[in-house]
């Protein structure tokens, strides 16, 4: 384990946290609040243990799948308890865990939230909450690699444990230039939103912050009922699109800028993230009608929806848990299924639901030909029998986890759907869930056990379950012979 190298790049997170936790503090130079304060010690502590642990660069810069998968996990529980502390010392969440928990809701894009009144917080908060959305959408450590060359090319390890999705391609020989092309298109599209929300007549400040939560795929609000506030047909379509855009695997978006169209629309997995996400409407437009005034209306609500919740970034429109059973089974089914991989979704991804329906297909055709010879592919090229091991390995893990934190918040009392729709929300990275955790609640009734319990799904479900499986695995910890 190259401990140094891990202690360095701790380091160089927190460094890029002191810069970000700036931008709130400036926000509240220019409203006038006192929590600016807050946002400025809080940069001051990060920048000193920065200096702290990156003042020397280790001399063996070099280090592997373990200090990868280490080093990541690491990073983000830093990064989420250092983050809560001007939550904590402006007073606006005067309980430290729940301050942890709201940060580690914005950081893995979560959206969960334990505040009952959104509105009552400053504008520097509101900004910081949309900011975590946006760093944790494409990953803290994915933009030091695109600032900060480092290990030549095993810096994959990192980016294959940050990145979400069963396999983790180069767009560019070298991975500091994937980097920066990943970031570049995702502040192209943020920048877009921007204006687009901003033409609409939303507000500037709004527009920032609903598009830094849309680009995440977060969901943090600013308002106690979310994106209804805005009452505007052309908003909330704005934003179901863009939820949508990001939703998408972002190496397409190179694809198309490479003029190589035909083979980015041919992806197998758009394909069934786009068809899932049309007869879902469908589905949920029709079965709602009779909750608004005509079908366009409804048509709307539900593409609306459904864009939030495959999209896992949560925002609503409507209370979804008045709709009919139908319908929040779909949005249910729907977590789980999650955006496309290489995306700043959650979810399972669509991805390995394609993969896992080309091995139930094959093994159909195995039963029915026991000697024929069948070799699955996903976009004209061969499935390594490594990555199908992996899904595998994958949803084992992912059924465990799931098992054990909706066991352990059945001890809380709450009712069977409270429970296990906050922690499909928290694991999948979704939000919102239905009853006790529906879209006009909130998080804040848990009692601590159950909140460490979310809190570990929601960096599990970011960070795609196994670096934070290795923080407890004892082998990860020893030295090499």
């Amino acid at each position: 384990m190259n401990l140094a190298m891990v202690r360095y790049l701790l380091g160089w997170m927190l460094g890029v946290e002191a810069a970000f936790l700036l931008l709130p503090m400036l926000t509240a130079l220019v409203y006038g609040e006192s929590t600016g304060f807050a946002y400025l010690f809080a940069a001051l502590i990060c920048l000193f243990f920065a200096l702290l642990l990156s003042m020397r660069k280790p001399k063996n810069t070099r280090f592997y799948a373990r200090e990868g998968f280490v080093t990541v996990a690491l990073c983000w529980i830093v990064l989420a308890l250092t983050g809560a502390l001007p939550l904590h010392f402006s007073g606006e969440i005067p309980f430290y865990l729940d301050a942890v928990f709201e940060t580690i809701s914005g950081f893995t894009t979560t959206g969960a939230t334990i505040l009952g009144n959104v509105e009552a917080l400053s504008h520097a908060s509101l900004l910081w909450r949309s900011l975590t959305h946006w760093l944790g959408g494409m990953g803290v450590l994915v933009f030091i690699l695109a600032i900060l060359p480092l290990a030549g090319g095993h810096t994959i390890y990192l980016m294959r444990a940050e990145s979400p999705g069963p396999a983790v391609s180069k767009l560019s020989p070298h991975l500091r230039d994937t980097a920066m092309i990943l970031y570049g298109i995702y502040i192209g599209l943020t920048a877009l939103e921007i204006v687009l929300l901003a033409i609409g007549g939303m507000p500037l400040f709004d527009s920032v912050n609903v598009a830094l939560s849309t680009a995440g795929t977060g969901g943090f609000g600013m308002w106690n009922d979310s994106i209804a506030h805005y009452n505007s047909y052309y908003l909330q379509g704005v934003i179901s699109v863009f939820m949508i855009l990001f939703g998408v695997n972002f190496s397409l978006y190179f694809l198309m800028l490479t003029r190589k169209w035909k083979q980015a629309l041919k992806s197998e997995e758009l394909r069934l993230y786009l068809g899932v996400i049309a007869l879902s409407t469908l589905l949920i437009g029709f079965n709602v009608r009779a909750s608004f005034d005509n079908i366009f209306q409804s048509l709307h609500h539900a593409l609306f929806q459904v864009a939030s919740i495959i999209t896992t970034t949560g925002f609503a429109t409507a209370d979804f848990d008045l709709w009919p059973a139908f319908s929040k089974a779909i949005l249910v089914l729907l977590m789980f299924i999650g955006a496309c991989a290489g995306s700043t979704g959650g979810g399972i991804k669509c991805s390995r639901i394609l993969l896992m329906l080309k091995s139930v297909k094959k093994e159909l055709h195995y039963l029915i030909h026991p000697r024929s010879i069948r070799i699955n592919q996903m976009d004209n090229h061969r499935i390594a029998h490594e990555i199908v091991r992996s899904i595998n390995v994958f949803l084992i893990a992912y059924l465990l986890i799931f098992i054990s934190s909706f066991l352990l918040l059945s001890l809380n009392g709450e009712d069977m759907v409270t429970n296990f729709t906050a922690v499909a929300a928290t694991l999948n990275n979704v939000g919102p869930g239905l009853v006790g955790v529906g879209p006009t609640c909130n998080f804040g009734f848990f009692p601590p056990i159950s909140k460490l319990v979310l809190m570990f799904d929601m960096l599990a479900g970011r960070l795609e379950l196994f670096p934070m499986l290795l923080l407890f695995t004892p082998a990860t910890w020893r030295k090499n012979r």
